[in-house]
């Protein structure tokens, strides 16, 4: 009997039709049914050599039988019963290509893999690749160092009307002090003159081993609070050679930026807390800051426009991220009683009040010391006054003043009258008199060695 023959006669359905196809993949072996053991619905009894091991499963539910010749007609594929154990079908088992006619036992069966609609319905599949399945578009992912908006617009800090408005800057000393300045330099000796600013330049070149925050207050606007941020922080740059900051957290129309000497303004303290990032290096910090034309940064609070207060959330997180890249952070606070005032008077390492030279605005700031003087950790012993003279017609007695702050057990430095500084606009250091120089040198100094003493 032919192989044709024996289709014809095979049942389309019921458990014969396995014993059929099984004597078909056989026969080109000589084996019989009772040889491989699928008659009784067991795997292979033993195998042959040159002959493959079949792999059971589950077998396909039946089907009508075909109505089309029988040249046409392709034989089922062969299963196994669910003794023999299979690998599960997973994603990586690929089905192949569907054959029809008899598989002689000497040809490798493909593996096992998920039924395919050609397969579970007779027709054979049609010879190519599988469609490829369309890939999931990646979402990227966003370099934390940049920002989550677009970067906001420069502006200038003063009109350029206002610039030319100005004027030429004044000298703080006027022609005649300077020359007698000069002479007595002649007649005097410059040791002891040596001596003291060898022992300044010392305390301002203290090294540390963390960034240290300076905190300036005052104790209402208009006294002279950001005018000594400034001078801190040109003077604490002029002597170290770590970089120095200088961050305003005024909101209130600040005059920081415009004393600082810098002309425009771009991203500021509010706009810089959400981007930092502790991946960022020094060189990704700076390019948000405003670079110093003798040497330092400036971070502003604003763009010259009135907006939002600065919370005290975002002057923690930008404080506390730039420590890791300044030396020293002067910090141009808002006046007290201000949230954010009271937050870096805590916090900070160092302290500077501000007190204009009059009767109320010393009264005030001896009301600051003694609430400094009830904080937990002791702030009043790192805390400095600046006694501010804004006018050279002085009613109230500078020694008076100084003596009833000084009750408070704080170090009180008087910053006198200086025509430079008095006109506004740019500070210029080269342009400060004689007396404010050395004032400010005097100041830093305190304010450096109280920081450098606090672990």
């Amino acid at each position: 009997m032919t192989q044709g023959e024996q289709r014809r006669e095979q049942p389309s359905a019921g458990g014969d039709w396995q014993r059929n196809v099984l004597r078909e993949l056989g026969g080109a072996g000589g084996s019989s049914p009772s040889e491989t053991g699928a008659g009784d619905g067991r795997g292979p009894a033993s195998a042959r050599p040159g002959e493959p091991t079949l792999r059971l499963v589950h077998p396909a539910p039946a089907r009508p039988p075909a109505t089309a010749p029988e040249e046409a007609t392709a034989p089922e594929e062969a299963t196994a019963p669910e003794e023999a154990t299979a690998p599960e079908a997973g994603a990586d088992d690929v089905p192949g290509p569907q054959v029809p006619g008899p598989v002689p036992s000497s040809a490798p069966r493909a593996p096992d893999g998920p039924a395919s609609p050609a397969r579970l319905s007779g027709t054979p599949a049609a010879a190519g690749p599988e469609p490829e399945r369309p890939a999931t578009p990646s979402v990227p992912v966003r370099d934390p160092r940049l920002p989550a908006s677009p970067a906001p617009e420069s502006s200038p800090t003063l009109d350029p009307r206002l610039l030319l408005a100005l004027g030429r800057p004044l000298h703080g000393d006027s022609v005649t002090r300077r020359t007698g300045r000069a002479l007595r330099k002649l007649t005097s000796s410059v040791n002891q003159d040596v001596a003291e600013q060898t022992r300044i330049a010392r305390e301002l070149q203290q090294p540390v081993t963390t960034g240290r925050v300076v905190a300036v207050t005052s104790i209402r606007g208009g006294v002279g609070k950001s005018t000594v941020s400034a001078l801190l922080g040109r003077t604490l740059n002029h002597y170290r050679h770590d970089p120095v900051l200088t961050l305003e957290a005024d909101t209130a129309l600040g005059t920081l930026p415009v004393r600082m000497g810098a002309e425009a303004v771009r991203w500021t303290c509010a706009d810089l807390a959400p981007i930092l990032h502790p991946s960022m290096q020094l060189t990704d910090v700076t390019g948000y800051l405003v670079p110093v034309s003798d040497g330092g940064w400036l971070l502003p609070a604003g763009r010259g426009q009135v907006g939002p207060p600065l919370d005290m959330t975002s002057y923690r997180k930008v404080t506390l991220a730039l420590r890791r890249y300044f030396a020293v952070t002067v910090a141009d606070c808002e006046t007290l009683p201000g949230e954010v005032a009271r937050t870096a008077m805590d916090t900070a390492h160092a302290r500077v009040v501000v007190a204009p030279t009059t009767a109320e605005g010393v009264g005030a700031t001896r009301q600051v010391l003694d609430w400094l003087a009830r904080l937990p950790h002791s702030a009043l012993a790192t805390t400095v006054v600046a006694l501010v003279s804004n006018t050279p017609d002085t009613l109230l007695d500078g020694k008076t003043a100084a003596g009833h702050l000084k009750e408070a057990g704080v170090t009180v430095v008087a910053v006198p009258y200086d025509r430079h500084l008095a006109g506004g606009g740019p500070i210029r250091t080269d342009l400060l008199s004689h007396a404010t120089q050395q004032a400010v040198l005097r100041l830093a100094a305190e304010v450096m060695g109280r920081a450098v003493r606090v672990r």
